[in-house]
């Protein structure tokens, strides 16, 4: 899988076995809920987005209402230069995958990327060269893993698998691939299937 340069959206600053939290470098500059994100180095671990957080950087001091009279959103970061020192954006991610010794694997890495290794957006032919199979899809339907619950993983897993239809050439045969799998996953749960179905053409 080729790696291509970008910039990275954050840095790791919470890691488990089973996902990681990055703090982005700009306010509201995470990736978008279930796109696919990367670690750098020589071993990347691949995570979906599972969470995003926007809030203050102390949580003892809550945002408040500062709108009132002004005409728009922008108004009200003009009128208040020192807010993107005030707040942080931080997200989330369930790790899906990872590199070792050159080899893309599906699965949990052996250990959890490091406190401080940059993250970042995963470009259209590394998602397409990922998601030639999806043997990582019961890891997005644990809710234990991601932290988000099962609920919330069946939209991030709809959202996710959305996304990196767009980066292949036949976007709807990619989805019916991922149904098929989906099918067979959760065949013994036609409701929840129904739910993730539905949800990859919303």
């Amino acid at each position: 899988m080729t790696q291509a340069s970008s910039s990275p959206l954050g840095e790791v600053i919470a890691t488990a076995s089973a996902q990681f939290t990055a703090h982005c470098y700009e306010l509201y500059g995470a990736a978008s809920l279930g796109a696919l994100v990367r670690t750098g180095g020589d071993a990347p671990a691949y995570a979906v987005v599972c969470n995003v957080v926007t809030e203050g950087v102390d949580p003892s001091r809550k945002p408040f209402p500062r709108g009132q009279g002004l005409p728009d959103e922008a108004a009200i970061y003009a009128e208040n230069p020192q807010l993107p020192r005030l707040l942080h954006t931080q997200f989330q991610a369930a790790i899906v995958g990872y590199r070792d010794a050159g080899s893309l694997r599906y699965g949990l890495p052996p250990s959890p990327p490091r406190i401080h290794a940059f993250v970042l957006a995963c470009a259209p032919e590394e998602v397409r060269a990922f998601t030639q199979r999806l043997d990582f899809l019961p890891l997005l339907f644990s809710g234990s893993a991601n932290g988000v619950g099962p609920a919330l993983a069946d939209q991030v897993a709809a959202a996710f698998l959305r996304q990196a239809a767009t980066a292949h050439p036949d976007p709807q045969a990619f989805l019916l691939a991922a149904g098929r799998q989906l099918a067979r996953l959760l065949a013994r749960d036609l409701q929840r299937l129904q739910g993730i179905l539905q949800g990859l053409h919303t």
